[in-house]
């Protein structure tokens, strides 16, 4: 298998192309000052990562920037913090504030002239839309979870994702799936055959940080440090 066999990069967008856990950290300041906690960094994170994944589950069809306004409710009532419905809703609007990983811009740009790249993500249109002025690129086709009803890792995501792509006449051989999270990603794409390329944004540090640790074992066909990386190897690939 060679990153030249295929013709559709599909992304997940948070955690893989855009920096999710710096931009959450920092949207979580306020709230993590009030509360006085000495949580570190990765600390709050997981518990960011373990709020998110239960409210999706209980609430699918709420819309991203809702899910991270409860999300930022759960947190305070846990640290016994009492904060204002602004603050709550503020946390839920901070998605465009969150920075791109330095080399995603260059590397997609890169990657745009040898393939179709596609968006999969956890996230709601407007939300998104703030991200992808970040980014600097025209996606073929965005599918977030405003559109389909649920979230990743619910197979029905991938489900719609493969339909709509079959519209546009790309089939399951011809797509790499391109994302950081195992939880999210990695499992529910291999359940369903897909190739798929893990960025391994947290190679350097223990833990999981704001992504749930993977019930089963995550399985991959290739893997780079960042997306970067991947953009090199095509260059490589393609030259040989």
């Amino acid at each position: 298998m060679r990153l030249t066999d295929f013709t559709t990069l599909t992304f997940d967008c948070y955690g893989t192309l855009i920096d999710w856990e710096s931009g959450i950290h920092a949207a979580l300041q306020p709230l993590l000052a009030k509360a006085g906690t000495a949580l570190s960094r990765d600390a709050a994170l997981e518990a960011f990562g373990e709020a998110e994944a239960a409210q999706e589950a209980e609430t699918p069809r709420m819309i991203y920037s809702d899910i991270l306004t409860e999300v930022h409710r759960r947190l305070a009532k846990a640290w016994d913090v009492t904060m204002a419905e602004e603050d709550h809703r503020r946390f839920g609007a901070s998605v465009p504030d969150w920075p791109a990983f330095p080399d995603s811009p260059a590397a997609l740009a890169y990657l745009k002239q040898h393939y179709r790249l596609v968006i999969l993500s956890n996230v709601d249109r407007v939300s998104f839309a703030g991200s992808n002025r970040r980014l600097g690129v025209t996606f073929d086709a965005i599918c977030t979870a405003q559109d389909i009803g649920s979230y990743k890792p619910d197979l029905a995501n991938f489900d719609f994702m493969l339909r709509h792509l079959a519209t546009m006449g790309v089939g399951k051989a011809d797509i790499l799936h391109t994302a950081q999270s195992l939880f999210h990603d990695h499992v529910p794409a291999k359940k369903i055959g897909l190739a798929t390329a893990w960025i391994d944004r947290r190679h350097d540090r223990p833990g999981w940080g704001a992504t749930p640790e993977p019930a089963e074992a995550g399985r991959y066909d290739f893997r780079f440090e960042s997306l970067g990386a991947l953009a090199e190897a095509h260059k490589a690939a393609a030259a040989d």
